[in-house]
């Protein structure tokens, strides 16, 4: 259970951030490494409800892109993680065609890279371990339990077959891939959206952007320039697609390809 007698503190880093914690020394200070008069307590609370409803209400306020998920959400998801570890609960569990692992979907990555090289059999008798690439194809492919929100999945078999292949990823671009994926899974956008409207979501996007510019206002800028990365993400997957593929594919056919700029625009060679 959650801790109500503890101090919840809401804290504002200028210029980059608004969080909420417990521990300002050891969170602001010593993890981000933020000295006591480069960030400032806006408000302190013992209701962890009361925080995390403030803490999306300032972001927004502040003009900075708010958390996927409210602050009480990812506190239970880290004291069921630790929960779990304490009972001794099975880190995996593997039937003939799936692999389950025992956390939610949103705290995938903390819970493989806390149970790095953890092995376990799967399917016949073969034993697989959680190594770097394993960790980063399961990321990639894991899918919410329809059992519950506490637990996820992968399918055994493209899992083993993917073992034979060098998989590379950048980490700080997965990351974020990553999580928009994760969200879109819990909000139910891959089981109940589809591709057309996530289209003209993106040409709302579009037209906030071009307003934004006209007005120079680089919050809205910020704001919408994300807003439309989340939406291509998801259209993306939602045509059995991953975007970091998508941008890699756009990349090879760029990165050689010669041209010049004519009045601020970028024109290749066979169109001057």
């Amino acid at each position: 259970m959650l801790d109500t007698n503890k101090r919840y503190h809401l804290y504002h880093i200028p210029g980059k951030k608004i969080g909420v914690t417990c521990d300002l020394n050891n969170r602001v200070t010593k993890q981000q490494g933020y000295k006591n008069n480069e960030y400032e307590v806006l408000e302190s609370s013992n209701d962890i409800n009361y925080v995390s409803l403030r803490e999306h209400q300032l972001q927004e306020e502040y003009g900075y892109i708010k958390d996927m998920r409210p602050y009480s959400e990812v506190i239970k998801s880290r004291i069921k993680i630790k929960s779990n570890k304490m009972n001794n609960k099975k880190i995996v569990t593997s039937s003939s065609a799936t692999t389950t692992f025992h956390c939610p979907i949103v705290d995938l990555r903390s819970h493989l890279l806390t149970n790095r090289e953890h092995k376990w059999e799967i399917q016949e008798g073969n034993t697989v371990s959680l190594s770097q690439s394993n960790i980063d194809w399961i990321l990639k492919n894991a899918n919410r339990s329809q059992f519950g929100d506490d637990k996820c999945y992968i399918y055994n078999k493209p899992f083993i077959d993917q073992m034979g292949e060098i998989v590379e990823v950048d980490p700080i671009m997965q990351d974020r891939f990553y999580l928009i994926r994760s969200w879109a899974v819990e909000k139910g956008i891959y089981t109940s959206g589809d591709s057309k409207t996530q289209y003209v979501k993106l040409m709302e996007e579009a037209g906030e952007l071009a307003k934004a510019l006209l007005n120079r206002d680089e919050p809205e800028i910020i704001d919408a320039i994300g807003d439309m990365v989340v939406v291509l993400t998801n259209l993306a997957k939602l045509e059995g697609l991953d975007i970091e593929d998508c941008i890699d594919s756009a990349y090879n056919v760029i990165k050689s390809r010669q041209g010049e700029m004519v009045n601020g625009t970028f024109v290749k060679r066979e169109s001057l």
